[in-house]
């Protein structure tokens, strides 16, 4: 029997969905040219005003029921577009275009929307490319207002259970349609942490995003099988392809259920060890799913959201907000914040600084702070007071010598002097750590635990920066591994350092939230780790089947492997003593990702 084609995406929701596509190709709308006469441009800059207070009333709606169906967290998801109607550089701009060249209301807002979208689609900042689909989604609706359009008639006919096909998922089309409708997405566009993304994972939909030539390689009305934990579509499955799929998802749901049991037991290994699970928070609208899943505090609290694609900084107040709204959510744990890490692929239009030819190596993270007290010391206020509230802690990103420590530490004396003179409340201690990123750093951990109060690894950076491999460079993917010996000697190293100091020391990167990480790092003698709130229940399970014993002969074997594919090979080895593999493989996370190369692409069916 003829196999179905693979085609490999991102899974960004999990589960397995099984039915016929229904193709979605909402290309923009064919704006007629057209010269208003002068004494028109009133007229035309009012109906402009007017089919936004229109899509400005539909967000609203479509808001209320996000909140409704997913939660209140989730449905602040429609603020951004909502933010995007009220712009005080986009709007302003499409009305001059109207007075100033006589251009219809449709033009204006196509035109300059279209130059938004290519600026943030170029940009190397992460945050403005996830904004993508929200910008897509206020320009269809504007622009189907503007010429008579209703956005309605192009969903449907959708009348059973479906899988949606479409170039970019936007959240209002996530929500567009009910769950008895839909089964899953596929999208051409977006990312595991796109507002669609996010939606879709509240609503419990499968979807697999950034799938290049998917509506041309899926046909309408094709049988599909989408896993949306490997990331993987299979057009035209043959029947006991489907049947393979449908055994799959029923043992994911079996461990999904005893995940769920896990979440209230402690986080032990068979031989005693306790292990403190926090959660990684990127995105507020995480922070529900987090507490949900259990996190034991925050470890690694992202604050570039606050500045990426805002026009302003954000003030004081906003941030204290913030903060203290987490520290009391998950009161009695820790919350550890890293200041600002922008620089690299997260450039935020306040800073306005000039782009560098290499700015994963430039002016980025603590060396902004450093460099603009401007910025850094409201952040700092912000953290004092919230510090009254809970556990908040200061984390520095990319620090690489003991003086940024130090110039740190008199920042906050700065900050703490003028709330004292202000007569603001706050707190007169702010414990103060220290990421773990660079080669650097590892040389000089045990200078730098003379000056901090705990250290946190980010394996994905180390990994980049011992490897001398950008970590989005789609060519090298195949080479960029945290399992890298080289990488696991560098964290063998940290954690004795830190052991040594009677220091805590935690890893944040993406190797705690691996099955196979996990097996390594406890045997390399971490006993924090900061996971993404999605892996916190499959983490908890795995540490309470495992053997401290067992850890520390896997990371052995890996650390003196020859290679990253020698190293995992030892780990699994070592792994498959404590647990069956093959439950944990097809249950929740892959153990192994198909090479960027193949993104996108058909694949041979062993893949």
């Amino acid at each position: 029997m003829t196999p179905g084609r693979r085609l490999y995406g991102v899974g960004v929701s999990p589960g397995i969905a099984t039915g016929p596509s229904v193709v979605l190709r909402r290309d923009l709308p064919d704006v007629p040219d057209r010269v208003i006469p002068e004494d028109g441009v009133d007229a035309e800059v009012q109906r402009l005003r007017d089919a936004l207070a229109v899509v400005r009333a539909t967000l609203e709606r479509l808001r209320a029921r996000a909140e409704e169906r997913v939660g209140p967290e989730e449905a602040k998801i429609f603020e951004a577009q909502l933010l995007m109607l009220e712009d005080r550089e986009l709007l302003p701009a499409v009305e001059r275009l109207i007075r100033e060249n006589q251009l219809t209301a449709e033009q204006a807002f196509e035109f300059k929307s279209l130059e938004v979208r290519a600026l943030w689609a170029n940009s190397p900042s992460a945050q403005l490319r996830d904004k993508l689909g929200d910008l897509s989604g206020v320009l269809l609706r504007v622009l189907y207002q503007l010429l008579g359009r209703a956005d309605e008639e192009q969903f449907q006919g959708v009348g059973r259970p479906a899988v949606i096909v479409t170039r970019e998922l936007t959240p209002g089309l996530t929500l567009q349609f009910e769950r008895e409708h839909v089964v899953g997405f596929v999208s051409e566009e977006g990312t595991r942490t796109s507002h669609a993304a996010i939606l879709a994972r509240s609503l419990g939909i499968p979807c697999v995003m950034g799938l290049a030539g998917a509506l041309d390689e899926i046909p309408p009305g094709a049988e599909l099988v989408i896993d949306g934990t490997r990331g993987t579509v299979l057009v035209g499955p043959s029947p006991d392809e489907i049947a393979e799929a449908q055994g799959f998802e029923r043992r994911r749901h079996a461990l999904r259920e005893e995940l769920e049991r896990s979440l209230d037991q402690p986080a032990v290994t068979v031989d005693g060890e306790a292990v403190a699970l926090r959660g990684n928070l990127d995105l507020p609208e995480e922070l529900e799913l987090l507490s949900r899943n259990g996190a034991e505090g925050v470890g690694l609290l992202r604050t570039e959201f606050l500045v990426v694609g805002r026009a302003t900084l954000p003030h004081e107040d906003e941030q204290f907000d913030y903060f203290r709204r987490v520290a009391r959510r998950l009161a009695g744990f820790p919350v550890t914040v890293r200041s600002y890490d922008v620089g690299g692929d997260k450039f935020p239009a306040a800073f306005r600084i000039p782009t560098e030819p290499n700015p994963f190596l430039g002016w980025r993270a603590v060396r902004v702070c450093l460099d603009r007290p401007d910025v850094f010391v409201p952040q700092l206020r912000a953290l004092l007071r919230a510090r009254l509230h809970g556990d908040v802690r200061l984390m520095l990103p990319l620090v690489v010598d003991v003086g940024e420590v130090v110039r740190a530490r008199e920042l906050i004396g700065q900050a703490r002097a003028e709330l004292r003179r202000e007569g603001v409340p706050h707190a007169d201690d702010l414990p103060v750590g220290v990421m773990i990123e660079t080669p650097a750093a590892v040389v000089l951990a045990d200078q730098l635990a003379a000056t901090c109060d705990f250290f946190s690894v980010g394996t994905n950076d180390l990994t980049q920066y011992t490897l001398a491999i950008d970590r989005g460079n789609a060519r090298l993917a195949e080479r960029f591994s945290g399992y890298h010996p080289a990488v696991l000697r560098l964290l063998r190293q940290v954690a004795e350092v830190g052991r040594a100091a009677r220091l805590p020391v935690s890893v944040c990167g993406e190797l705690a939230s691996e099955p196979l990480g996990v097996f390594l790092l406890l045997g390399l003698g971490y006993r924090e780790l900061s996971v993404s709130p999605m892996a916190l229940p499959v983490v908890r399970w795995l540490v309470r089947r495992l053997r401290v014993s067992q850890g520390m002969a896997g990371a052995e074997a890996a650390c003196e492997a020859s290679g990253p594919t020698e190293a995992l090979a030892a780990l699994e080895t070592h792994l498959a003593g404590a647990i069956d593999l093959e439950v944990l493989d097809d249950g929740w996370l892959p153990r192994h990702r198909p090479s960027a190369s193949l993104q996108g692409r058909r694949a041979p069916q062993a893949l």
